[in-house]
């Protein structure tokens, strides 16, 4: 028994060094935005932009760089979230579809998120009110002014990432040669969307712990918004296949609680979700020129299928298409979007049709 386990740990040791091995090189920096001013008309007189980069920059004899991919996370998310075996271990890996040796890729932490300026660094609540306009904005210039980027191969976004995709396409619609937001919506955000980030908004404001932004600890009605967003983000079918039991449906909340709870500024989750109030792409979707891939999940209900909005307003993109993937053991609810192992091929396919001209 005690050889067995030696050999599983020693081979474990070695599949986990070679992996390691085979992973590509990530660069991190931050790129700080001199008095940004924001669409409220607030202004900070640093904006920090975290960022991660995989990959090298290719221009072609005109300058233009030709392989550069842009990567957008969602609502409390950053741009780490794409860093593990799951997502970067399908697309940028050797031979895969966005291998690091061929294309440029862009994490960065959106305003608010992760490692970039938000309030819980200290402002609190005298940090601006930022909006999906200015967190687009930024990652604009980051990825100009930074990077020196002057064209895009790709840019994907998955849930808020996805939103800023179709705001991407609309707003810099020469600027990149392909789009592919996946479980996002192109309209207002409203109904049981909006419903349920007021509810999850009010837990935190209507506690009195919260003082305005003033706590000396997390307001505990941050547990409630928590709730909230692991009922909306989660699939039905996997939790009762994974937790069949109440006990085990019982610690799985309370651990999944504790943890959230324990990684999570109630104030950095009122912006980051209050952001959403000005996202509403669809007075412009003519505007979008490059061929678009819009890609939802049956059983994702923050963006519900029977809606059937995804399908009426794909057709007033020039070159969109749009695809709902069935419900299957592999999708996971709204957190389909960060598992391409069950939506590579339509990436593939969207590369092979955007490609540009020799």
């Amino acid at each position: 028994m005690v050889k067995t386990l030696t050999i599983a740990v020693f081979m474990a040791l070695v599949l986990t060094r070679t992996a390691l091995a085979q992973a590509p090189l990530v660069v991190q920096g931050d790129f700080v935005l001199k008095n940004f001013k924001f669409s409220s008309g607030q202004s900070l007189p640093e904006l920090r932009i975290h960022y991660r980069t995989l990959g090298t920059p290719q221009r072609d004899g005109q300058g233009v760089v030709r392989n550069a991919v842009l990567i957008l996370h969602g609502t409390t998310g950053s741009g780490e979230n794409f860093m593990n075996v799951q997502f970067a271990g399908a697309l940028f890996g050797p031979g895969s579809l966005l291998d690091t040796s061929r294309y440029f890729i862009i994490l960065p932490d959106g305003i608010g998120h992760g490692r970039s300026s938000k309030p819980s660094d200290g402002l609190r609540a005298l940090f601006p009110r930022y909006r999906y306009q200015d967190m687009v904005e930024a990652q604009y210039r980051l990825v100009t002014e930074g990077l020196g980027i002057n064209h895009l191969r790709l840019v994907m976004g998955t849930s808020m990432g996805g939103m800023h995709t179709w705001l991407w396409g609309q707003t810099h619609p020469d600027f990149m040669d392909a789009l592919m937001p996946l479980a996002s919506l192109p309209v207002q955000i409203a109904g049981l969307n909006e419903v349920t980030r007021r509810m999850t908004i009010d837990a935190i404001r209507t506690d009195p712990a919260w003082q305005n932004g003033n706590y000396e600890r997390q307001p505990h009605g941050l547990y409630a918004a928590i709730h909230i967003r692991m009922i909306m983000t989660s699939s039905p079918a996997q939790l009762q296949k994974q937790y069949p039991t109440r006990e085990a449906a019982d610690k799985f909340l309370e651990d999944a609680s504790r943890v959230r709870f324990s990684s999570t500024d109630a104030n950095d989750m009122l912006y980051q979700l209050e952001a959403s109030s000005d996202y509403d792409p669809s007075p412009h979707l003519e505007r979008i020129k490059a061929p678009l891939l819009a890609v939802n999940s049956e059983d994702d209900l923050i963006n519900p299928p029977q809606l059937r909005i995804l399908e009426k307003e794909i057709t007033r993109v020039a070159k969109g298409r749009a695809v709902v993937l069935p419900i299957s053991d592999e999708t996971r609810g709204h957190g389909t979007h960060s598992i391409p192992a069950v939506w590579q091929q339509h990436l593939g396919e969207l590369l092979k049709n955007s490609r540009p001209p020799d």
